[in-house]
Formats: C-alpha cells, sequence, structure tokens
C-alpha cells in the first residue's frame, strides 16, 4: 500500500522534503549548540567553585556547631556569598549555618573527608529540593587546625539552567521559521522548476486527446529538463515521421494494388459472363484471359510480398537471425535466377570471395532486385555485368539510365520513374535493397555508368576468408578488423 505522501501533487512533496531536510539540520545544529553551551557553563561554574575558599573562621564556626572544637585560628568568620557552604567529618556528619538547608552528601564527599580523595564536583540536592552544583575540598588549614572532614561549597544550578533556557526556546523558535521558510521556499522553488514539467505535462494530455503531434515545447538551457523537453519534441516528431510514413504506405499500396485489382477484376468478370452466357471464348482468347489472370496474380503476391518486408522494424535483427554469409555465393545464386528471366541478355560476372554477417534470405532477395531492375531496363543483347571486389558488389547495365534529378528519389517507397510507369513492378524492390543493406550495416547508391547505363553498388563490411568460427559475435568482430 502506497504512503499518503504519494497522494499529494510533487511540487508539494519537494516542499515538505526541503522542510524536513531543513529541520533535521537545524534540529541537529540546534542540540549541538546547546550541548556545548551547557557544557561551557557547567564548566565555568565548575572553575567558580574550585575557586571560592572558606575561611579558616567560618570553618571553625561550622564545626562547633557540630560538637567540634578547635583552637583559636585568630581569623574573623567571613561567609561566603551566594554560596552555601557545609562541612563534611569523616563520619558523614553534616555541618552547615542556621537557615541554610543541608545538601545530600555523596560518596565522593565522604571520600574527601577521608583523605581518599583531594576533591569532588557532582550535582545535588537540597532538603528543599534545590539542584545545586557542589565542589567539595579538603580546607587548606594550618596542621593544628587540620582534621577528618571536608568543604563543599555549593551554589544553585539555576544559574545554568536559565541561560539554557532561553537558548532552548531561542533555538526552537529559530528553527521553527527556519522549517517553515524552507517549506515555503521548496515549494515555490519546485513551482519554478516543474513549470517546464508542466508544459512537458499538459503537452502529452494535450497529444493523447487530439493525435496532434505538431506540438513542441520549447526547450532552452542544457539541464535535465530542457534535456528532456528536447527528448519529447524529438519522440513527437519521430512519431509524426512514422505516421506521415505509415499513412503515405497505405495510400500508396492502395494505389498499387488499385491497378492488378482492376484489371483482375475485369478478366473474371469477362470469364463470369462467357460461362453464364454459354457463349465459351475462343481458345487463344481464353489462354490470353488466364495468362492475364495467372499475371495479376502473381504481381499482388509479390506486392503483399514486398510490403511485408516494408512493413518489419527499420532496426538492426537479433544475433540469433544473423548468420555469416558467402555474399559471393549470394551473388552467384541471385544472377542463376535472374537469367531465366532475361534469355535474350548477356550475363557476365567476376566474383571474389567476401563473407559477410546478414540474413541470407533478405540478402540474396536484396541482389535479385538490382538485377531484376538491370534485366527490366537493359535493351535486347545488352549485358547485365555483376562484379565482386574487395567487398564492393556492383550491378551494372546497359540501359537509358536514370537522369540526375530523379536519383535522390531511386530509394523510396512506390517511387517509380516517369519513364518506367509502363514497366511491371510496384516501386518497392530499391526500397527493399536500402533497407537490407543498411540492416547489414552497409551502404547502396545507384550512379550513372561510364558509357552508358546505371551502376549500382553495394559495400558491406566484411572479411576475404571464411571466419574460423561460425557465431555472429566472432564473426561481426572479424569483419570490423
Amino acid at each position: 500500500m502506497k504512503s499518503p505522501l504519494w497522494r499529494l501533487t510533487l511540487r508539494l512533496r519537494l516542499g515538505l522534503s526541503a522542510a524536513v531536510a531543513v529541520a533535521v539540520a537545524v534540529s541537529a545544529v540546534a542540540v549541538a549548540s546547546w550541548l556545548v553551551t551547557r557544557q561551557q557553563l557547567t564548566a565555568q561554574l565548575d572553575s567558580n567553585l574550585e575557586s571560592v575558599q572558606a575561611s579558616p573562621g567560618y570553618v571553625q564556626d561550622l564545626l562547633s556547631l557540630c560538637g567540634t572544637e578547635l583552637p583559636d585560628t585568630g581569623q574573623r568568620s567571613e561567609t561566603p556569598t551566594p554560596y552555601v557552604v557545609q562541612v563534611i567529618t569523616a563520619d558523614g556528619t553534616v555541618c552547615v549555618a542556621p537557615g541554610n538547608k543541608k545538601i545530600a552528601v555523596d560518596e565522593s564527599d565522604l571520600a574527601v573527608a577521608r583523605g581518599m580523595l583531594r576533591s569532588a564536583v557532582h550535582d545535588a540536592t537540597s532538603e528543599d529540593g534545590q539542584r545545586m552544583r557542589v565542589s567539595t575540598t579538603h580546607p587548606d588549614m594550618p596542621p593544628r587546625f587540620s582534621g577528618d572532614y571536608a568543604v563543599s561549597i555549593a551554589q544553585s544550578l539555576n544559574v545554568v539552567d536559565k541561560p539554557l533556557n532561553s537558548l532552548a526556546l531561542f533555538l526552537l523558535g529559530f528553527a521553527g521559521l527556519g522549517v517553515i521558510g524552507a517549506a515555503t521556499a521548496g515549494i515555490g522553488i519546485s513551482r519554478a522548476g516543474l513549470r517546464p514539467v508542466g508544459h512537458l505535462t499538459d503537452a502529452a494530455e494535450h497529444i493523447a486527446h487530439t493525435q496532434d503531434l505538431t506540438v513542441r515545447i520549447p526547450a532552452d538551457g542544457n539541464d535535465e529538463i530542457a534535456r528532456l523537453s528536447k527528448s519529447f519534441n524529438d519522440m513527437t516528431e519521430a512519431l509524426a515521421t512514422s505516421r506521415d510514413r505509415q499513412q503515405q504506405l497505405i495510400a500508396d499500396a492502395g494505389h498499387e494494388l488499385r491497378t492488378p485489382l482492376t484489371s483482375l477484376r475485369a478478366n473474371i468478370q469477362l470469364l463470369i459472363r462467357s460461362h453464364r452466357s454459354g457463349r465459351n471464348l475462343p481458345e487463344k482468347a481464353m489462354n490470353d484471359l488466364l495468362h492475364s489472370v495467372e499475371s495479376q496474380v502473381g504481381e499482388l503476391a509479390a506486392l503483399i510480398a514486398d510490403l511485408q518486408e516494408l512493413s518489419r522494424p527499420d532496426t538492426t535483427p537479433d544475433e540469433t537471425s544473423l548468420h555469416v554469409v558467402a555474399l559471393h555465393e549470394v551473388a552467384r545464386r541471385a544472377m542463376e535466377r535472374v537469367k531465366l528471366r532475361g534469355s535474350e541478355l548477356e550475363f557476365t560476372s567476376d566474383l571474389d570471395e567476401w563473407y559477410v554477417l546478414s540474413e541470407p534470405t533478405a540478402l540474396e532477395r536484396a541482389v535479385v532486385n538490382l538485377l531484376d531492375n538491370a534485366v527490366k531496363f537493359s535493351p535486347a543483347g545488352g549485358t547485365v555485368s555483376l562484379r565482386l571486389s574487395d567487398g564492393r558488389l556492383t550491378v551494372r547495365d546497359q540501359g537509358p539510365g536514370i537522369p540526375a534529378d530523379e536519383l535522390p528519389h531511386v530509394f523510396d517507397r512506390f517511387w517509380r520513374s516517369p519513364t518506367a510507369r509502363s514497366l511491371p513492378g510496384s516501386g518497392l524492390g530499391l526500397a527493399i535493397v536500402a533497407k537490407v543493406v543498411q540492416q547489414a550495416g552497409g551502404t547502396v547508391t545507384l550512379q550513372p555508368a561510364d558509357a552508358q547505363g546505371t551502376e549500382a553498388v553495394i559495400r558491406i563490411p566484411g572479411t576475404r576468408n571464411p571466419p574460423s568460427s561460425m557465431e555472429p559475435g566472432r564473426a561481426s568482430s572479424e569483419a570490423a578488423a
């Protein structure tokens, strides 16, 4: 179960946290100050008590009250004020002046009286319950007046307690003001500091309700809030781009699917009318019609396969789907497949060994797509050449070439050159090539050939020699080398 504090707003929690932190710090300082002051005042009181000496005459008078007579000291009896003086004999008898209250005797007082200790300082309580500070010493008397007794000089602890109580009240008030000020300042600072977070929250709620991904948050500075705002802006921009691409893909796919579906529907309707009317089509017309239906179905299947390929995330595949691939073998197989579709063309190849880390099926399809484009645009009797050297795979045709202003668009999805609109294809082949090569860590470019035609160049990092281990992690490290 969550604490009730989590029900508060973040501003209040920060304010309370600041108040608690200041309260702990101020309390620690206040307690330390109070303890140090008490120690100093007590030490000063002890020093004062130890410096006070009762006159021998006064001590003689107190002893006489207890029935102990000493020779006359010849000195006048003087009463030290504002102190309380009492004499303690070795047997525990307490002698105090009339009108003064006796102070409780401690074991240390008796030890001084019996000569076991030189002095003792301690707290004690008088007969009327007053707390006293007592300093007990053996008096400095002439040898003929010495005996087994000690003199205690005491003073009320009020001289220490009153300043300490005043100090405690002052520190308590100061700590309370500090806590209130810290809480107020904490809430104010958190409100100002979290204002960008409030804007971020408002923007997120606006996007959630309106699906408007054009919202941007001002991101000034280099602090954490500014970085969060920049990340939010980058995220919304990426989402907007992804949504635009998705909508464009749907629109383009619908457009591309409409043509074969329209043709396929017309052919099927013709077959249905022929069947219902009972009038059979001529054999040649029927064969042409069935061939057209078969072609349209194949075109739809290829288009759907291309769309499935492009719908996969544009991220690097995980290691379980990556394998060390002999690019020269992939290119050789792709050449053999394409030769069946270009019987009127001449094919040449020069393939050096090159091993890369990729998805074998996807990589072969990318090479087939490039070769298919070369076959499509090459004139009858032309030559399609395939070359692999130092990791550079080149596919070259002798077609009309691609205008310079169209080169930046050749890898866009569904983009087709105006001169190629009448040729079969969906405009997805080169987009698939770019995606596969990018996932393999390589690059692909199209450029005019030296004499005539177009040259497609794929560069994928790899190695000339077969890796000693077929594990993806080992192969990628060798390829990087």
